[in-house]
């Protein structure tokens, strides 16, 4: 078993299925000594406990789009385990329909941009003020997209979120280097995952769709692969990395 993590408290919202599912898991194997998984899926986020061990994982209900819940959040996880030396900031969502710039609806925008954007700056927020606190060298880390680097035909608002969740990033990497606090982000391409599913179809279908997008061949994009970049910008392994934005795409921005 790898101790890259070892002793180290984390939370990961957006922690009940898809890529903040698999990070926990991740972090688990890789010696962390707690995992707060915060999502708004009760039933699934018990389920994750379950499958780790409460005495590795515990799971509290927050709707990073409220402030207050991030606020209890990261104090309920300092009272109760001393610490906060990993954030994971992974909760977001998608458009739920085409979006394009001519048809924007924007009561659909706004939410969109309420939990990928706000709800990102929270975590952020109360996870910094907390690390500062508590003089913790800690790690924060944003889940982005390739979306993120390069416009689209639709999914207009999707893509304004992703493009702010980089600009969050950079901003505060300058920001809390003074306090040792790394910040960096992550940015997945199209990744089976069960919200994905909700609009696409079945992990197959997902999967054959978006295969022949990916530069490098042989290998399929999973979220586990994508849980192994945040082991890697949470762990020591990447200590001197702060202000970047990991892409796991399969070479899909490749020019």
């Amino acid at each position: 078993m790898s101790n890259k993590l070892e002793g180290k408290v984390a939370i990961i919202t957006g922690g009940a299925s898809g890529i903040g599912e698999a990070t926990v898991h991740r972090f688990a194997v890789h010696g962390a000594r707690m995992i707060v998984i915060a999502d708004i899926q009760d039933e699934l986020g018990q389920k994750v406990v379950e499958s780790i061990g409460s005495n590795k994982c515990s799971y509290m209900h927050c709707d990073v789009t409220d402030e207050e819940q991030v606020k209890n959040l990261v104090q309920s996880t300092v009272q109760n385990y001393g610490s906060l030396d990993i954030m994971f900031s992974n909760a977001g969502t998608v458009s739920n329909s085409i979006q394009t710039v001519l048809e924007l609806d924007f009561a659909a925008f706004d939410r969109l941009f309420t939990v990928n954007v706000r709800g990102m700056a929270a975590c952020v927020k109360h996870a910094a003020r907390a690390m500062v606190e508590l003089n913790v060298r800690g790690s924060i880390i944003c889940t982005a997209s390739t979306n993120a680097s390069c416009g689209n035909e639709r999914d207009t608002d999707y893509n304004m979120s992703k493009h702010a969740v980089i600009g969050l990033m950079r901003s505060a990497s300058k920001q809390l280097g003074v306090h040792g606090i790394r910040v960096n982000s992550v940015s997945p391409f199209i990744v089976g995952t069960p919200l994905l599913y909700r609009y696409l179809g079945t992990e197959a279908e997902v999967e054959q769709l978006f295969e022949p997008c990916a530069r490098l061949k042989g290998v399929v994009l999973k979220a586990k692969h994508v849980a192994d970049a945040v082991v890697f910008l949470a762990s020591q392994d990447s200590e001197l990395i702060t202000g970047h934005d990991l892409v796991v795409d399969a070479g899909f921005l490749v020019k």
